[in-house]
């Protein structure tokens, strides 16, 4: 089972910024919210604050758990540990060569995500959409 962190991020504006998954990558061309996997010895939270300067080019401050998932898709199982990222500096930009955007949370719906997500989504209607 892959141990997953991603990464719900909003700016000032109380957008979120989503990443297209690049051709080649499981899941292709859906989008996501950036992260990454865990690797041997580190902590999911030193995974997020490597993988989000690794594909964005920011530096996370503060991060809260979100909600875990276990997902089975037919190719592979993963665990993904999702957070909220509400305090972070730099320009996010896809340093991967990965399209991103900032959307308003009430339309990720328009977008074609990995079915893991929808627990995500469900959690995402739970918390305080004005944080700032």
């Amino acid at each position: 089972m892959l141990h997953i962190v991603v990464a719900v991020i909003y700016n000032k504006n109380n957008q979120i910024l989503i990443a297209q998954r690049a051709k080649g990558k499981h899941q292709a061309g859906k989008w996501e919210f950036p992260g990454g996997k865990v690797e041997q010895g580190e902590s999911a939270q030193q995974a997020l604050k490597r993988e989000l300067d690794e594909e964005l080019g920011i530096e996370i401050l503060n991060a809260k758990t979100l909600v875990q998932i276990r997902h089975h898709y037919k190719e592979l199982s993963v665990f993904l540990d999702a957070y909220t990222v509400k305090d972070w500096q730099g320009e996010a930009y896809g340093k991967e060569g990965q399209i991103i955007r900032w959307i308003d949370q009430n339309t990720l719906q328009n977008y074609s995500f990995p079915v893991a997500n929808k627990a995500i989504f469900k959690a995402l209607k739970d918390i305080d959409l004005n944080p700032f």
